[in-house]
């Protein structure tokens, strides 16, 4: 949809964007369409979509064969939708709050589906930390968020944005920022760079007793980032233990979690967990 398009609809429909619901509208339709391919969609696909909008991606995820289920905030702009789609077979539509939908409920159990959206800016970050606790999690995502949170998610062991959220996350899916984008692509453009992030499920995951250990650990780790790891995880886990799980791991018992890698957390989580009822 072009920037002329859509200013006459947000006229029309009588909706000013709102930037405390992250309405920051995809209107570069060449960028749209790469979104897409990165994707390759497979015909008859589940694919959900979060803050469709005025559906620059969606009438493309359609048109690509996917079945296609958008969640939207905006009543407006739901209301849009479903007349803009209405002979869309395979679109279905759930307005509502992304962050609140019980997605295990949406596709059932068992049924694949991976994510392609341009996330609203405010509730990125909680919808895929809602992703992280699903019975049926997507195999894949492919989104865009702010840039920061995209590095955040993605990164590297010893610096400032690794954090507990990007271990917890790392456990379960490769992460690969697959390119900036700046503000002119959206209408009305953000303040920040943003960034195209893929998620990818990982196959070698944790025994569900085994990740539990490390999520209580890794929380309890980093709860204070300049303190040391070892006095911080003895709020979940018997001193001892814990001392005994570092040097398994070859892991300093002097070391801060921001410092720790996935593979050692991964180790520190089954030597936790051994003998555990």
């Amino acid at each position: 949809m072009i920037r002329s398009r859509l200013l006459e609809l947000e006229k029309e429909l009588g909706i000013v964007p709102s930037k405390k619901m992250g309405q920051n509208f995809l209107v570069d339709e060449q960028f749209a369409a790469w979104i897409v391919r990165q994707a390759e969609i497979r015909e008859g696909e589940n694919i959900l979509e979060v803050g469709p909008g005025f559906g620059a991606l969606t009438s493309l995820l359609l048109a690509a064969g996917a079945r296609l289920t958008a969640i939207e905030f905006d009543r407006k702009i739901a209301a849009w939708l479903r007349k803009m789609f209405v002979n869309s077979k395979n679109f279905t539509l759930i307005e509502g709050d992304a962050c609140k939908v019980d997605l295990d409920e949406v596709f059932g159990e068992g049924v694949p589906f991976r994510v392609v959206s341009n996330l609203p800016y405010s509730c990125g970050s909680v919808f895929l930390a809602n992703t992280l606790s699903l019975k049926n999690p997507p195999s894949e995502m492919i989104v865009m968020l702010q840039k920061e949170v995209a590095e955040r998610f993605s990164a590297s062991p010893g610096t400032e944005s690794y954090g507990s959220f990007t271990v917890r996350l790392q456990v379960l899916y490769e992460t690969e920022i697959l390119k900036i984008v700046p503000p002119d692509v959206f209408c009305p453009p953000p303040d920040v760079d943003s960034a195209i992030l893929r998620l990818k499920r990982k196959k070698d995951l944790l025994p569900l007793p085994v990740l539990k250990v490390f999520n209580d650990l890794v929380k309890s780790s980093f709860a204070h980032r300049r303190k040391k790891m070892l006095k911080q995880a003895c709020a979940f886990f018997p001193r001892e233990r814990v001392l005994e799980a570092m040097l398994l791991a070859g892991v300093d018992p002097d070391i801060r979690a921001e410092k720790v890698t996935l593979d050692e957390f991964r180790k520190m989580a089954f030597s936790l967990s051994s003998g555990r009822e």
